[in-house]
């Protein structure tokens, strides 16, 4: 129940619905004064896919997937369409969640309204899922563009795309509540790193053997590529459930560990 003073007027809380609506209203207005941010996250997958996914693929005939030769671009390009969104919700859910949390004291103020931690965690997360397949969809486009769109099945990249955004915006963002300086972003890029290179992006997990295989299987990003990849070039099957399932499994205990972590940071 909510506790008022004399003579002040109260508001119920928000919906869910419409709270994370006002939140993911916001960052878009502080972001439309800087969208150039938004052209750099996009042209990074690019200049990799030009760069490794054309340059180096040059040298290379073709990748076998499934049985099917296909150009290395083409098996290149679904792991950058992950990488995309997988950097875009990891920047947006650590730099600049640490920023409003730590400095800027942003959730204090908005707590002062009928605003809730869970609000807040609902909002960020959104938001930054939003922000990173945002650089997904402009990328699914030159990958059309370029014809290396193989399947039907691959309007659904979109929505893995926003999968992936959802399960590492949440993930990170509960990562985040237990950063106390920005030092402590050198562990960010000590993680980002090698998930960007060793989650089958550039070549095909056979390459592995072993055990290493196995642990390059059960990393996120591993999942968010393949699932990417199956669907551009239309292998889908069962193994696609298994990344679905395992992105949203990810995405809501990353969001109920940001909830408890406000609350524990915020409310007491």
């Amino acid at each position: 129940m909510a506790l008022t003073m004399q003579g002040a007027e109260t508001y119920p809380p928000l919906g869910p619905a419409k709270a994370a609506w006002l939140l993911v209203t916001r960052s878009f207005m502080v972001y439309r004064q800087a969208w150039k941010l938004f052209l750099t996250g996009f042209l990074e997958p690019v200049f990799f896919l030009f760069s490794i996914g054309i340059g180096v693929g040059q040298l290379i005939q073709a990748f076998e997937v499934n049985g099917e030769a296909i150009p290395y671009a083409e098996f290149v390009a679904p792991g950058m369409l992950a990488v995309s969104a997988f950097n875009g919700a990891l920047l947006d859910s650590t730099f600049n969640v640490f920023f409003k949390l730590k400095y800027d004291k942003l959730y204090d103020q908005m707590l002062a309204t009928p605003l809730t931690t869970a609000d807040i965690a609902r909002g960020e997360i959104i938001w930054g899922q939003l922000r990173g397949s945002s650089y997904s969809a402009a990328f699914l486009l030159l990958m059309w563009a370029l014809g290396m769109l193989n399947s039907w099945t691959a309007i659904l990249a979109l929505p893995a795309a926003l999968l992936i955004g959802f399960a590492f915006s949440a993930v990170c963002m509960a990562a985040t509540t237990w950063m106390t300086s920005w030092q402590d972003f050198d562990k960010v890029s000590l993680l980002q790193l090698p998930l960007f290179l060793f989650s089958a992006t550039f070549f095909p997990i056979t390459a592995y053997d072993g055990w290493l295989r196995w642990v390059v299987e059960v990393t996120p990003l591993y999942r968010g590529v393949v699932l990417c990849r199956e669907l551009t070039l239309g292998h889908v099957g069962w193994e696609s459930l298994v990344s679905v399932v395992y992105l949203v499994v990810m995405g809501l205990i990353g969001l109920a560990v940001v909830r408890r972590r406000l609350d524990k940071l915020l409310l007491t």
